[in-house]
This record gives structure tokens, C-alpha cells and sequence, in this order.
């Protein structure tokens, strides 16, 4: 598969869960869950890492209902650091006002604020604001023209069936990134692939459980579709977000990962009550060489990433490392392992096989 020139990027990612801790029994307030986020944002940074994503979510088992807000908070304890939503869910937003909210973030951050749009797997936001999952399709597509409409011109007419049309609409403030970097998120959804080519956006694909090839011809119908509309392969971007943890030895990597995993797994997945079981046997599985999980030594995690970039041609991998609650501490140890000890070898070792 053809490699992109675009440097590699690595970063971490949460979705803020409020987890009861399998080990001690406690449960996080939000305000604690928001502080710690804000403090992983800052740990992410100093430690040199190139992205760090909230993604949204609308039930009381999460904080991140509003990822810009959470993202323009981080924005002032970090300097360099991208801040990407993982993922927006404009099916049932408003592309207005979140090209608004990104756009301001943008330029509080100094042009480091990202898009990451999504139909989203979570659905509760849907009937919260009135939406009819029976045009779950037709509503994402047709906000995802309008948020890229508004992104390219200004004033925007735009008409379509699910808001109001508008009419030489003045959107502002303008970002300071010319284009604002918006993706196509996407699950195994091969239209999603297919949409997202043809359209020329950078693709990232959200990875569980399972083979780690699972998705691959997602990609070949992204460059294919990408292709066919004229799109230059070379301007096109593969990312992949997975849930992994980076500890000093493979074994306590797992050890830690493992209980607070399985916890998210059976609270968090979905819909409360619909989660399922993960044994250890399994979670092993999936986190050995032909596995999704990201898991184990700065060495290991190392070697999983290239298999990744082999197998789909990423130049972007955002880890989630504290699904189901994993304990601050432990958390920031892992973002702070990634950023210092894997990056920099990825980046040597990419550097000297290019």
C-alpha cells in the first residue's frame, strides 16, 4: 500500500467516561472527570504529543457533551498539542454553530482546533434534540455538505430538507486555518469509506475489538472511491483510533488495562445494560500481534503501530488509554510513555525506512 508523505502522527484520546472503579468501588464526580481531562490535555502536550481528541457523548455515564468547550479548556494549558473532536456527532447538531464553536476554538488555540464528524454509534443525542433515526443517513450527509460549504465560502447559501436554508449567511468568526481540517469518521461502514473519498476528506477509522485487518477494505474503497473523483492519493489521510494502554512491561500494561477495560466494556458500550463480557482469555487475544488493541511496552506498542500503517497506510494513530476509568495516575503515565518513548521511535524507525 502506498505510504503518505504527511508525518506520522500519534496522539491519545477520551471519551470521559464516568466509570465506577472495579478495584476500589468509587465513582468520579463529573467535575473530577472534566479536571482530570483537562490535566491529560496538558500531560499530552508537554509530553510531545502531535494530537489529543475529546469525543461527544450525551448521557450521564460521560462528560464530554460538549467537546469544544472541554477542547478551548485545554486550549489554555497547552501550546502546541492539535485538539481534534473524536468524534462530533453532526447528525444531530447544528453545522452552524459547530463550525461557530470550532472555528473560535481555533483561534484561542492559536490554528490547532480539528473536526472529526461522525454519524454516530451512540445514539441518545438523536431524540434529545429531535432527531428521527430513520434519517439518520440523509442527516448526516446533508449537514457534513453544509459544514464543508461553510468551511469554503462566506457568506453561504446552502438549501436542503433537514434545517432551514440559508441565504447569503454571514458564519462567524472565520477560523485562522484555512481550510479548518474536518474528517470523516467512520466505523465498518464501507459507504462511509466510499463518501469520504470521493469527497477528498482525511479518513479515521474507530477500531474495538477483533482482527486487526477487520477493517482493511475500508481503505480500498476510500482510495478507490477517492480515485474515480480525481482526488490525488497523495493528498489523501488514513487515521485510526484504537483503545490500547502504554505501561513499562507488556505484562503490566495488560494488568493494568485489562480490569478497567472490561468495566467500560460492560457500562459504557453502547447502551447501559447492553454491554458485554470480555474475559482476560480474550482481551489477550486482541491485544497480541494479529489483535485492535494497542497494549503492552513502549517497544511493543511500537511494533503494533507499524503493523497498523502496514496494513491500512495511517499517518495518524489516536489511542484511547482510559476507557472504563483507569486511574489518573496511571492514565497520565501512559500518555506521558506515549508521547516520549513511542513517538520519538516511531519517528526513527519511519524516518529510516522511508
Amino acid at each position: 500500500m502506498t505510504q503518505p508523505a504527511t508525518v506520522f502522527e500519534v496522539g491519545a484520546m477520551t471519551f470521559g467516561e464516568i466509570t465506577t472503579d472495579p478495584r476500589t468501588g468509587r465513582t468520579p464526580s463529573p467535575q473530577q472527570r472534566v479536571q482530570e481531562t483537562i490535566e491529560q490535555a496538558r500531560t499530552a502536550d508537554q509530553a510531545g504529543l502531535d494530537v489529543f481528541g475529546i469525543g461527544e457523548h450525551h448521557r450521564s455515564d460521560f462528560i464530554a457533551s460538549a467537546p469544544s468547550v472541554l477542547l478551548a479548556g485545554a486550549a489554555t494549558v497547552t501550546e502546541r498539542v492539535r485538539l481534534a473532536s473524536t468524534v462530533t456527532v453532526l447528525s444531530s447538531d447544528d453545522p452552524v454553530r459547530v463550525y461557530e464553536q470550532f472555528a473560535t476554538l481555533d483561534l484561542l488555540s492559536g490554528g490547532r482546533a480539528e473536526i472529526m464528524a461522525g454519524r454516530g454509534s451512540y445514539t441518545e443525542s438523536f431524540p434529545l434534540f429531535g432527531y428521527s433515526l430513520g434519517d439518520y443517513d440523509e442527516l448526516f450527509e446533508e449537514k457534513l455538505d453544509l459544514l464543508l460549504r461553510i468551511r469554503e465560502q462566506n457568506p453561504v447559501s446552502w438549501t436542503g430538507r433537514t434545517r432551514p436554508p440559508l441565504q447569503n449567511a454571514d458564519i462567524a468568526p472565520r477560523a485562522l486555518q484555512d481550510p479548518l481540517p474536518v474528517w470523516r469518521a467512520v466505523g465498518g461502514n464501507p459507504g462511509s469509506a466510499v463518501a469520504a473519498g470521493r469527497a477528498g476528506l482525511p479518513l479515521v477509522i474507530g477500531f474495538l475489538v477483533g482482527p486487526i485487518t477487520a477493517h482493511q477494505r475500508l481503505v480500498g474503497y476510500y482510495r478507490a472511491a477517492a480515485a474515480q473523483a480525481g482526488v490525488p492519493d497523495g493528498s489523501l489521510r488514513v487515521g485510526a483510533s484504537v483503545h490500547g494502554y502504554v505501561g513499562r512491561t507488556s505484562q503490566g500494561a495488560r494488568d493494568v488495562m485489562y480490569p478497567y477495560f472490561a468495566q467500560g466494556m460492560r457500562e459504557n458500550n453502547h447502551q447501559r445494560g447492553r454491554g458485554f463480557d470480555i474475559s482476560r482469555s480474550a482481551f489477550d487475544d486482541t491485544s497480541g500481534p494479529a489483535g485492535m488493541l494497542v497494549v503492552g511496552s513502549p517497544a511493543e506498542v511500537v511494533d503494533k503501530i507499524l503493523t497498523y500503517r502496514e496494513v491500512y497506510g495511517i499517518d495518524r494513530i489516536l489511542l484511547q488509554m482510559g476507557f472504563g476509568g483507569v486511574p489518573q495516575r496511571e492514565h497520565l503515565d501512559a500518555i506521558e510513555l506515549l508521547g516520549t518513548e513511542v513517538a520519538p521511535a516511531l519517528r526513527r524507525e519511519l524516518a529510516t525506512n522511508s
